[in-house]
């Protein structure tokens, strides 16, 4: 074929009803020239033409069955929803619900309250509010109590979380002064009660928990820097990162923390509590107040889907037995080794892979030196595109020259869903 023998936009799209087909025929025919002109035959165009409608009408966004051995993984939406968090979501959003409005006096309501006493059950505190996420969270608690004045933090802290933000970076748009103390790899209270001034504020505590700083190291105690807090009338902010209500290895909770003397803890809902997106700060009642009258706290406000699936997550932990069993991330964190191996046996079974043993990791920037006992079943390198391409896409680990699919990610209900596209990517 030679390009003038290609059709016209038009003829090429008046077989198709799809009010896309002309787009579509343009991407279509300005394809088709670059294959003419590099010397290949562009092939049947109306074949392409119903592959480029089909691409343009898939959703982007999409589902993915994740077989990496990362529970939370970053890249594929953090944690995945209880089923009841996904019920509530479908419930508030399908038609209209009492985000803002009281039920019981007919008034305007705020949407913080359908998660504040839960949340005050659950950690210990006499308030809290949520936004969109714990960036916005440390964002709008530095902005609304240190805005204009100094933020003592240690030096060891100064961490750099997802997609290249750091924490003072965050501190400078808040408005906030960074004072560093200590070192990179030790700090001691005295060094927080030295730096604090008349301009401070407040001080910072952030959880290193994407990292760890091993051998020849130092930290206060949390309840060390609570008292140097106390004895200068500061407040003292602890920043967990990912945030549990379980005990779950050497990860703080929230609760543990405000006991040990925090007055404001923030923490992720998406990462170890197996919620949404959102950024939840607990603490003492007045300093809570002083972020919810801040300008910030409108425009980091969390969204009404957000909240339901958060509200229906946090009603699962009032019985930690049924968190347990109903939470994806702490069931798959919990679950016994000899389940994941015969899952990963079966499926190697149904594809005529191989089992193999290997290690899953928490992710999502925590817990970063703890490893997680698991099976995968092996296949050839050779699949990792093609199930990455395929519907739903199935997204494995290469390693020493095979496709692993960790089987503590993957879900019993999901094994047939992988082995069939295994076998239909061969």
């Amino acid at each position: 074929m030679e390009l003038r023998d290609l059709p016209s936009v038009d003829e090429l799209a008046r077989g198709s009803a799809d009010p896309l087909a002309v787009d579509a025929a343009r991407i279509v025919l300005a394809a088709a020239r670059a294959q003419i002109r590099a010397g290949s035959d562009p092939g049947d165009l109306t074949a392409a033409l119903a592959m480029e409608l089909a691409r343009a009408r898939r959703p982007v966004l999409r589902r993915v069955l994740n077989a990496t051995g990362v529970v939370v993984h970053t890249n594929l939406g953090r944690a995945p929803l209880p089923a009841s968090a996904v019920e509530r979501m479908v419930a508030v959003g399908r038609g209209y619900s009492n985000l803002e409005y009281d039920l019981g006096d007919g008034s305007r309501g705020s949407r913080q309250d359908h998660v504040t006493a839960i949340l005050q059950r659950l950690t210990g505190a006499e308030a809290a509010i949520v936004v969109n996420n714990n960036a916005g969270a440390m964002l709008l608690a530095l902005a609304a109590l240190a805005e204009g004045r100094e933020v003592v933090v240690s030096r060891g802290e100064l961490i750099e979380i997802g997609d290249g933000f750091r924490i003072p970076d965050v501190l400078r748009r808040s408005g906030a002064t960074l004072v560093e103390v200590g070192t990179t790899n030790r700090t001691r209270a005295a060094d927080y009660e030295q730096a604090v001034r008349p301009e401070t504020a407040l001080l910072l505590r952030v959880h290193q928990s994407n990292f760890r700083v091993v051998g020849f190291t130092e930290q206060p105690a949390l309840q060390e820097l609570a008292a140097v807090a106390r004895r200068a009338e500061l407040p003292l902010l602890d920043d967990l990162g990912s945030g549990a209500f379980v005990e779950i290895a050497d990860e703080p909770t929230p609760r543990a923390s405000l006991a040990g003397g925090a007055d404001l803890v923030c923490f992720s809902g998406d990462k170890l509590l197996g919620g949404p997106q959102a950024g939840i700060v607990v603490g003492r009642a007045d300093l809570v107040d002083r972020l919810r009258r801040h300008p910030l706290h409108r425009a980091l406000r969390i969204d009404k889907l957000s909240l339901a699936a958060l509200e229906g997550t946090l009603l699962l932990y009032l019985e930690p037995e049924r968190a347990l069993r109903e939470v994806p991330v702490l069931r798959m964190l919990h679950e016994a080794t000899a389940a994941v191996r015969a899952r990963a046996e079966r499926l190697a079974a149904a594809v005529g892979g191989e089992v193999e043993e290997t290690v899953a990791r928490m992710g999502g920037g925590a817990l970063p030196l703890a490893e997680l006992p698991s099976f995968a079943c092996a296949v050839e390198e050779t699949l990792a595109a093609a199930l990455r391409d395929h519907e739903p896409p199935v997204v494995g680990i290469v390693r020493d020259g095979r496709l692993l699919l960790d089987c503590r990610t993957l879900a019993d209900d999901e094994l047939e869903e992988v082995a069939a596209a295994v076998r239909a990517c061969r």
